[in-house]
């Protein structure tokens, strides 16, 4: 996050683009905490484009996030310097994407009639992380993994058809061993989104509490043990209550110090 960091402080003194601002809808001066909140969301969007989101869905989704409130169209177009059209496609995509919601525009005193819409930030920060991800292998990881198995399989059927090419062989075998590594890689991240968000987070706290060398050192077992041996206890692990598995972690706990005496 240090990148973040300096781009808010760097935009801090700086105005708000103007590029796609009329004139007559320009915002007036803001307070400290304005500037921050729009600098943070110029600054998001521009990391956006490195995450693969667009940078007006992000900068949208940024300033929602930091004004933990909801907002008509018209307030966050208005902040960001955005062109109605602009700002309405970024709400659209934003919504499309499960990262905002549309709500009842809050009462504002002295008006009459049905309240309009407005536009709030979805959930937590685990939450909208986890659509992001579903977003991401949705529209990224499942197409690349699509893409390359076919070409796996072009140049297999290729292969076999020109027995004696070691071009094509050695094509083959590279695709092979790039589409396994894609696959791993794509189904690690479809796992995210299938945790609930307190899930998720208890998981990620609970490898901050790990030290880096301790969980090395647990990968360097992990490699070391056949896989036949590891993948059925980790399935019989996952499967007992959680009375079931505190038991079992004090009756292994009690064994590991045993054996490293």
């Amino acid at each position: 996050m240090d990148v973040l960091t300096a781009e808010v402080g760097s935009r801090m003194d700086r105005p708000t683009d103007p590029v796609l601002t009329p004139p007559g809808d320009r915002a007036p001066e803001v307070g400290q905490a304005e500037a921050i909140r729009r600098a943070f969301a110029h600054a998001w969007g521009e990391m956006g484009a490195s995450w693969g989101v667009p940078p007006a869905l992000a900068r949208v989704h940024g300033y929602l996030l930091a004004r933990r409130q909801p907002l008509t169209e018209r307030e966050i177009r208005e902040a960001l310097g955005l062109s109605h059209r602009a700002a309405s496609l970024a709400l659209d995509e934003s919504e499309a994407w499960g990262l905002i919601e549309r709500v009842p525009e809050p009462r504002r005193t002295g008006r009459r009639g049905p309240a309009g819409a407005a536009y709030a930030a979805v959930g937590d920060h685990w939450q909208w992380f986890g659509r992001v991800v579903a977003q991401r292998k949705l529209r990224e990881g499942d197409p690349i993994v699509a893409f390359l198995a076919g070409s796996h399989a072009e140049a297999e059927q290729a292969a076999a058809s020109h027995p004696g090419d070691a071009e094509l062989a050695d094509l083959r075998d590279w695709l092979g061993s790039f589409l396994h590594f894609v696959r791993l890689f794509d189904r690690a991240v479809g796992l995210v989104p299938g945790l609930e968000p307190r899930q998720l987070e208890r998981g990620l706290s609970l490898l901050e509490r790990v030290p880096d060398q301790t969980f090395l050192r647990l990968v360097r077992l992990l490699v070391a043990i056949p896989d036949k041996e590891v993948v059925p206890l980790l399935d019989a692990i996952s499967r007992l209550s959680p009375t079931a598995a505190r038991r079992v972690t004090g009756m292994v706990a009690q064994l590991v110090r045993t054996a490293s005496r």
